[in-house]
């Protein structure tokens, strides 16, 4: 009896002197709270103390009875862990804390490019490069395939991510999540003009594997009075056009290659 009334001594001490806390939040909890962000906490069986407060941009948040306390850039975790200990220093005896974040404000991020309308994004929690894209407005007909993304850290580090990858394989593990800082890049296309006898003369973005005849096929075709065996692709090297004459029709194309499919006069 002695040692089972010991036993429960130590274990009621031992749990006085220890906070549970008890954290809740999507899916990262790597994520760091910053300026803007809005908390819900609440304290198991003290009603009173639930509610929700702002970070303020200096990182600090003012919660009753502890006052303010400084939580910028930690983790959700930490966050509860911090107001448990708070609480439990001479107000509550074995303070049970849950934090969720309920509004994401903190993390940034910018992109540029090739998008419809371009700018600065606030991340609302854990986001990927194509929701960003899609927040975005989404890609112009003359973006590319690649993607450029300048990452801050202790050193700037440059990612490149290919779209199309992502798109083929539907492999959601290629598509990147967006850190805080972010600067996003979305390249034009490289792009080959057709003119002359074909149906639709025009300027097409060039995709993997674009072939001359792969090229024809992307303007219409030949009209009926193509002199298909006289294709003449123009193209740019080092400055300097060069006429490339009896092109075979698997001949691949190159961004700013000009197509001219002349007339049959017999």
């Amino acid at each position: 009896m002695k040692k089972t009334g010991f036993l429960s001594v130590f274990l009621f001490v031992f749990l006085s002197l220890t906070c549970f806390v008890m954290i809740a939040w999507a899916d990262s909890s790597d994520y760091r709270v910053g300026g803007g962000d809005v908390l819900k906490v609440t304290v198991y069986d003290n009603p009173d103390l639930a509610g929700t407060v702002r970070v303020a941009s200096d990182g600090t948040i003012l919660f009753p009875l502890v006052g303010q306390l400084q939580i910028g850039g930690m983790t959700v975790s930490q966050v509860a862990d911090h107001i448990a200990e708070s609480l439990a220093d001479g107000y509550l005896v074995n303070p049970q804390v849950s934090v969720f974040i309920e509004e994401f404000r903190s993390k940034k991020a910018v992109i540029v490019g090739c998008i419809a309308t371009p700018g600065l994004y606030e991340l609302s929690g854990p986001t990927t490069l194509l929701e960003l894209i899609s927040k975005a407005g989404g890609l112009t007909k003359d973006a590319g395939e690649t993607v450029t993304i300048k990452r801050k850290g202790s050193e700037e580090s440059v990612l490149t991510v290919d779209l199309r990858s992502i798109s083929v394989q539907n492999d959601g593990s290629l598509d990147v999540r967006i850190m805080d800082g972010d600067s996003v890049f979305v390249a034009k296309a490289g792009m080959f003009y057709v003119t002359g006898e074909v149906k639709k003369p025009d300027t097409y973005k060039i995709v993997e594997g674009t072939t001359l005849i792969k090229a024809i096929s992307m303007a219409g075709g030949f009209t009926n009075i193509a002199a298909k065996s006289k294709v003449r692709v123009i193209r740019k090297q080092e400055g300097t056009e060069h006429v490339l004459e009896n092109v075979p029709m698997h001949f691949p194309i190159l961004p700013d290659d000009v197509i001219v499919v002349p007339e049959s006069f017999f």
